[in-house]
């Protein structure tokens, strides 16, 4: 594999691997406590939701191509395991786009996923379309937990695949893998899912891509670069170990396999985050 093309944006990152880049907007006042719908049966959710994901599989994969230059690798390994994934799975990725929710949906084809998700995204522009896409905002309340909680258990008990991102914030075109959280890999560990590790790596931009440079240059006139987003061979959690080590050894392993995907050998963070 080569080496990560390292796009030059001179975007300015938070000091700290978890601190938000991107500042909430609050558009709505919307309380997430315990009376959150986190499982929405209604017909209006699922219907909407079913229309996000056939946006997601239809016109946004297409732009995806023509504005990113998406390029899919490792599907075989999903097709190669896919008895692993009976009763779900949960994918991992670096989150560093916009759009890699959608990069990664699309890659996994028609697999439905519920991720969690950041709470203040919900009270802003693209909130409606993270609850319709599946995401399950993280509360503080503990009451509220519960319910989160619940909401996760009856995915599980329906067999539905979980998404997350173990760096937790995102860093737009951040190429260094940071660190990840074991909250992830404690979801996992609860329902015994395998999971997926996936990494977004990028390339440099050429024809005809370029004939696209109105969405390509940012502000001060850099050109963004192409994205790749490859799919590893999934990793099993190790029952001879208990719930920690598990755990553990599980963030370790994901981490390694991320920046093994993404072609970069000398990563400057290690795979413990909080």
């Amino acid at each position: 594999m080569k080496a990560p093309y390292i796009p030059e944006l001179d975007i300015k990152y938070p000091e700290q691997p978890d601190g938000h880049m991107v500042e909430a907007v609050e558009l709505r006042n919307l309380v997430i406590d315990e009376n959150y719908p986190f499982l929405d049966k209604s017909f209006r959710y699922k219907f909407l939701r079913f229309l996000v994901y056939l946006g997601i599989n239809t016109a946004a994969y297409w732009l995806s191509v023509l504005l990113f230059g998406l390029k899919i690798e490792g599907r075989k390994n999903l097709r190669k395991h896919k008895k692993l994934f009976k009763d779900g799975a949960m994918t991992v990725c670096n989150h560093v786009h916009r759009w890699d929710f959608i990069f990664v949906a699309r890659a996994v084809r028609y697999h439905g996923m519920y991720f969690p998700a950041w709470k203040e995204h919900f009270k802003g522009p693209d909130g409606g379309k993270i609850i319709h896409a599946g995401g399950i905002p993280v509360p503080d309340d503990i009451r509220a937990i519960k319910n989160f909680n619940r909401a996760f258990d009856e995915f599980h008990k329906k067999k539905k695949w979980m998404h997350a991102y173990p760096e937790s914030t995102r860093f737009d075109y951040f190429v260094p893998i940071r660190p990840f959280k074991k909250g992830v890999f404690s979801m996992a560990h609860r329902y015994s899912l395998p999971i997926i590790p996936a990494a977004i790596s990028y390339r440099k931009p050429h024809f005809p891509y370029t004939l696209f440079s109105k969405y390509r240059v940012n502000k001060d006139g850099h050109v963004f670069p192409l994205v790749t987003l490859r799919l590893g061979e999934p990793i099993l959690f190790d029952e001879t170990l208990d719930r920690k080590a598990a755990i553990a050894k599980m963030q370790k392993e994901s981490h390694e396999a991320v920046v093994r995907l993404a072609g970069i050998t000398d990563n400057p963070y290690s795979a413990e985050g909080d």
